[in-house]
């Protein structure tokens, strides 16, 4: 996530820069800082951010189930964390989801799968259509 997305995401959830520290339990510097990208946003902020916007823009998900949406074979299902904790409409939130067949070493290398998958895409399309 790069800062001027964090910026508009900010203002999408009609949030000052010290609102959004105290949601995100940081300093009003650090995101002062994340927005004129003078710091990388770290990946426990972008993946709390996505949370909170889906919570607050995303309420219909009349979608269903990431393992619906995928057609995943009842064997691949078994194995994932999503559909452990009954997790299918966060599945991008959940460390440990074999979408691809493998578990992803970092949440950087899983957000670049959920970037290319419909489910996240849908999400994010919401999000966007937002206006702040």
């Amino acid at each position: 996530m790069d800062s001027k997305l964090f910026s508009t995401y900010r203002k999408k959830l009609n949030k000052t820069q010290k609102q959004m520290a105290q949601l995100l339990g940081t300093s009003i510097k650090a995101i002062h800082s994340y927005e004129q990208g003078w710091r990388s946003i770290p990946v426990h902020v972008e993946r709390q951010l996505y949370f909170l916007l889906t919570q607050k823009l995303c309420t219909d998900n009349g979608d269903g189930p990431c393992w619906t949406q995928r057609h995943c074979e009842p064997e691949q299902r078994e194995l994932c964390p999503a559909w452990e904790f009954n997790g299918g409409e966060h599945c991008w939130f959940i460390n440990g989801t074999i979408c691809d067949g493998v578990v992803h070493n970092s949440w950087k290398e899983k957000m670049e799968l959920c970037h290319t998958c419909a489910v996240f895409k849908a999400i994010l399309k919401k999000i966007d259509a937002h206006p702040y």
